[in-house]
C-alpha cells in the first residue's frame, strides 16, 4: 500500500460543504485535487486528475450523483473509489449508487474524525460501509421480484463453501466472525471473499451483499445455513 497522501475530488452543489470537506481533509494531508458542483463537472474532474476518491453528493440539479457515478466508473479504466454524500442513511439514491457500484456512503453531517479515516479506508481498498447498513438497504428497496428472482447464473461458479461465505457476509459478519464460524484463518476467509468478489465481478463488500439479496441467495428475515 502506498504511502503517499489519498488524492480526493469533492462533489457537491453547496460550496460551503465543498469548502468544509477541503479544509477538514487538508488539515489531515489529504490533498484535495478538485471541486465540482454537478454530475457533468464531476466527470471531468476525475478525467482530468485521476483522484484516489470522489466525495459525491448524491442529489443535484442537473446531472445528479448518481448518473456521475455510473459515468465515472464505466468510463474510467483505474476507477477511484466513490464515496457517497448524503442526509439520509436509508435513501434510494445511496442504495442505487452502492449497486451501481460505490464503495460506500457518508452522512453530510460526519465528524472531521470520521472524514478523513473514511477517505484512508476506502482509498485502502475497503468498502466504507458495515454490511448490516448496506443489509437495510436492499430490504428496504430492493424490488420484491429481486428477492425471489432466480440466482444469478454467476453463482454456480462459487464453491459450496464460498456460497456460505457470501451468505454469512450478507448478514453483517466481519472476517474475525466469518473466520470463527467456519473454523477458518482470516487469512483463509480474505482468500474466499476476494474469489467471490473476483468470479461476480464485484468491486468490494458493499456490492457483495446487494447482490446476495438481489440474486436471491438472502432474503429478509431467513435462516443462515449452518457451518459444517
Amino acid at each position: 500500500m502506498t504511502d503517499a497522501a489519498p488524492r480526493v475530488v469533492i462533489v457537491d452543489d453547496q460550496a460551503l460543504v465543498r469548502t468544509g470537506f477541503r479544509m477538514i481533509l487538508a488539515a489531515d494531508g489529504i490533498e484535495v485535487v478538485a471541486e465540482a458542483a454537478d454530475g457533468d463537472e464531476a466527470v471531468s474532474a476525475v478525467r482530468r486528475t485521476r483522484p484516489d476518491v470522489v466525495l459525491m453528493d448524491i442529489r443535484m440539479p442537473g446531472t445528479d450523483g448518481l448518473e456521475a457515478t455510473r459515468r465515472i466508473l464505466a468510463e474510467e479504466a483505474a476507477p477511484p473509489r466513490i464515496v457517497v454524500l448524503t442526509t439520509y442513511d436509508l435513501d434510494r439514491y445511496v442504495y442505487a449508487a452502492l449497486s451501481a457500484g460505490a464503495s460506500g456512503f457518508l452522512l453530510k453531517d460526519v465528524t472531521p474524525e470520521h472524514l478523513t479515516a473514511a477517505v484512508r479506508l476506502v482509498r485502502s481498498g475497503d468498502a466504507l460501509l458495515a454490511p448490516t447498513i448496506t443489509r437495510r438497504l436492499v430490504e428496504r428497496f430492493a424490488g420484491a421480484g429481486a428477492r425471489t428472482a432466480p440466482l444469478h447464473r454467476d453463482l454456480a461458479t462459487l464453491t459450496p463453501r464460498e456460497l456460505e461465505v457470501l451468505e454469512a457476509l450478507a448478514r453483517g459478519h466481519t472476517n474475525a466472525e466469518l473466520a470463527a464460524r467456519f473454523r477458518l484463518s482470516e487469512a483463509t476467509v480474505k482468500t474466499h471473499v476476494a474469489r467471490i468478489l473476483s468470479k461476480l465481478r464485484l468491486r468490494d463488500r458493499a456490492q457483495a451483499v446487494i447482490a446476495a439479496y438481489e440474486t436471491g441467495l438472502v432474503t429478509p428475515g431467513s435462516e443462515g445455513r449452518t457451518a459444517g
